[in-house]
């Protein structure tokens, strides 16, 4: 207990940092004044004096008046500090941590040569890129780790909440950064699981954005789809592109690289997830909100509370008062003839 023998216990500013838990107390403090108010208006007629032969200056008589107001003063305060320790003052310090059950993401980006056609504005990679950095700073506590592709398949960054070195590695991105040509999904996929499949996490997930035309790697797709399913990770893919379709209307544009839509079902389906089609770049924003929302972070609110008493403060201050009435009640400073 901190030294209670202070003032400051009565000052605005400690009192304005309690909370009451009994406050109701409190409001009985006035009726303490009404009642001393109320003894001296009934008591002021049947008061009795006696009157001492002697002699005494002017001031010494206003000094003796005024230290007989002590007692009551006294009693007053000593049951405005009960009062107060009855309505219960405490300091409560709370602190809220939020644990979340955490999701481990794996973004498996296509960097190979037809992720460089413009029907994505500026290409397709660049474009994917910035969706993927904007899907990052939406998520809160998740592992998120990255595996680039196109004729082999690399981990380029960990499961990691470190987001600013993911986003460094997002922003190094090229399609020179693996010379084999070609798309090897499967052999990506085969990479996203192993990364996953020791992981404790009860939510594991692989994004797959590509054109899903896969023409290369030692493993077939739907195959490492079902291995992912197996280790309990979910694949959503996402093409990014025009599709078959739509590049016969814009032939006069030339060409250029088609998304295969069917590969990217199957591989969806295989790995119990979703399939999501993007051939703009306001789309392709869409799908990761869409995937944002399917996996959301469930949280848990721990609050932890200090609660720390100070009635004793004002209980000992009541005792002191008391005393010092009970001490004075008997001697000069008292009107023995109303007792």
């Amino acid at each position: 207990m901190e030294e209670w023998i202070s003032l400051r216990w009565f000052g605005w500013n400690v009192l304005r940092t309690f909370h009451w838990a009994h406050p109701y107390f409190l409001y009985a403090i006035p009726a303490i004044f009404v009642l001393f108010w109320l003894r001296n208006v009934f008591h002021r007629r049947s008061r009795q004096f006696l009157a001492i032969p002697y002699e005494a200056t002017a001031n010494r008589e206003n000094l003796l008046t005024r230290l007989r107001y002590v007692q009551p003063v006294c009693v007053a305060l000593a049951l405005l500090c009960i009062l107060m320790a009855l309505a219960r003052p405490q300091v409560i310090t709370e602190r809220t941590d939020r644990f979340s059950e955490g999701i481990d993401i794996m973004l498996l980006l296509d960097i190979s040569d037809s992720m460089l056609e413009k029907d994505l504005k500026p290409d397709r990679l660049t474009a994917a890129r910035q969706v993927a950095r904007n899907f990052i700073s939406g998520r809160l506590q998740d592992r998120i780790g990255l595996i680039i592709f196109a004729g082999e398949a690399y981990s380029l960054c960990p499961l990691t909440t470190d987001y600013e070195l993911l986003y460094g590695f997002l922003d190094e991105i090229n399609a020179n950064m693996i010379r084999t040509a070609g798309t090897a999904i499967g052999s990506a996929l085969a990479v996203g699981v192993n990364r996953m499949r020791e992981s404790k996490s009860q939510s594991k997930v692989a994004i797959l954005i590509s054109d899903g035309d896969n023409t290369s790697g030692n493993l077939d797709p739907i195959t490492a789809a079902r291995l992912a399913k197996a280790f309990g990770v979910r694949i959503y893919t996402i093409s990014v592109g025009s599709t078959r379709k739509q590049a016969l209307r814009d032939s006069l544009n030339g060409p250029g690289a088609q998304v295969d839509e069917g590969e990217l079902q199957k591989i969806a389906a295989a790995g119990d997830g979703k399939y999501f089609k993007a051939t703009d770049n306001t789309m392709l924003g869409t799908v990761f909100t869409q995937i944002n929302a399917l996996e959301k972070v469930r949280f848990r609110n721990v609050v932890y509370r200090d609660v720390k008493d100070y009635y004793r403060v004002y209980l000992y201050w009541a005792m002191l008062l008391l005393l010092i009435a009970l001490a004075t009640k008997s001697t000069f400073m008292s009107n023995i003839l109303e007792d």
